[in-house]
């Protein structure tokens, strides 16, 4: 039986070398025309029907935001949801139930993106969902989670701080009047819009003015934090793959600002949140979780793995620092 005759990669690799001219290419080039290969993407849906062209020209909203929900916060994730002007936000659900049918009673949700995998968390989700080049129509993006209460928070006002203050990685600050506020520098501060770092005389670890390193500055916590489009693409890079919740990385992220830690990564004060701290991922039950695989303390089980996982990414860190001859840490204090 006559085979047919393989296609040669040859042909690529002479049209890499050379362009029409007879000028050297830059290699990888040629595959494809470049003028037809797009290199990013959107969450923005189209049409069916219509003109794409004319489509195109519309008004397309510039930031994102994305919530792990589950069912029990559905009530808040819609008081979230409405805080976020529709022209200005693209809203992406990451559904750890795996339901997504019983949102439908928020009109919202016809517009949102939904994405559903039973018992995956924040960060297993923006690691395969959020690549940079998907997002990059997104001047910011704000990955929360489910259980703000966000009365006191103006989506809009907010970016505009941010930007006035030139902030990369921001997050709002805390309200300390109805729930514990477990890192100092997330601490509402009603004498200022935006704070940089705090001050913490004695114990173990104090912070002082000419403190460098998280958490007394260049510091957020990590479930409400908000990056840059630039500031995003360091970041996502640094969440590892098989690292699901994502501890550690908070005291990383700064050298993901683009620039001093010290001075673009901020909370703002003046448009600030209630973070509930309500339990919720871990099982499709609350409790008493006993199928193949799932513990019956949960939440318990994880917390270890979290721990665990805190450990491997520090572990990686000094890793690949060791192995990187080219890198040079910013913030290492020079002895002598």
């Amino acid at each position: 039986m006559h085979q047919p005759t393989p296609v040669s990669m040859q042909s690529s690799v002479d049209n890499e070398s050379k362009d029409k001219h007879g000028e050297p290419c830059p290699r990888g080039s040629g595959a494809l025309p470049k003028g037809l290969v797009q290199r990013s993407s959107d969450l923005e849906m189209r049409s069916l029907w219509g003109n794409p062209i004319q489509e195109g020209q519309r008004k397309t909203p510039h930031n994102l935001l994305a919530i792990p929900v589950g069912i029990k916060q559905k009530d808040n994730v819609n008081k979230m949801v409405q805080k976020f002007p529709a022209d200005n936000f693209t809203v992406m659900l990451f559904h750890y139930y795996g339901v997504v049918d019983k949102w439908s009673e928020f009109k919202w949700t016809e517009t949102a993106i939904h994405v559903a995998a039973i018992n995956q968390t924040k960060w297993w989700f923006a690691k395969r969902f959020l690549h940079p080049d998907i997002i990059d129509l997104y001047n910011y993006i704000f990955i929360w989670d489910e259980d703000l209460g966000v009365n006191n928070f103006h989506a809009d006002r907010y970016l505009a701080i941010m930007e006035e203050e030139g902030l990369e990685i921001s997050q709002p600050a805390l309200d300390t009047s109805h729930a514990d506020v477990h890192y100092g520098i997330t601490k509402r501060n009603p004498r200022t819009r935006v704070h940089r770092r705090m001050y913490k005389n004695g114990g173990g670890h104090p912070c002082l003015a000419n403190s460098i390193a998280p958490p007394c500055t260049g510091w957020v916590e990590m479930m409400a934090p908000v990056f840059s489009r630039a500031a995003w693409r360091c970041s996502w890079g640094m969440i590892q793959n098989d690292l699901v919740h994502g501890w550690g990385m908070d005291m990383k992220l700064g050298y993901c600002a683009q620039g001093d830690r010290t001075k673009k990564v901020g909370i703002i004060d003046s448009e600030y949140i209630l973070h509930e701290g309500i339990p919720s991922l871990g099982g499709m039950h609350d409790q008493n979780v006993s199928s193949s695989g799932v513990p019956d303390n949960t939440r318990l089980e994880v917390r270890k793995r979290s721990y665990i996982e805190m450990e491997i990414f520090k572990q990686r860190w000094a890793k690949a620092v060791d192995d990187d001859d080219c890198w040079i840490d910013p913030y290492l204090k020079v002895k002598g």
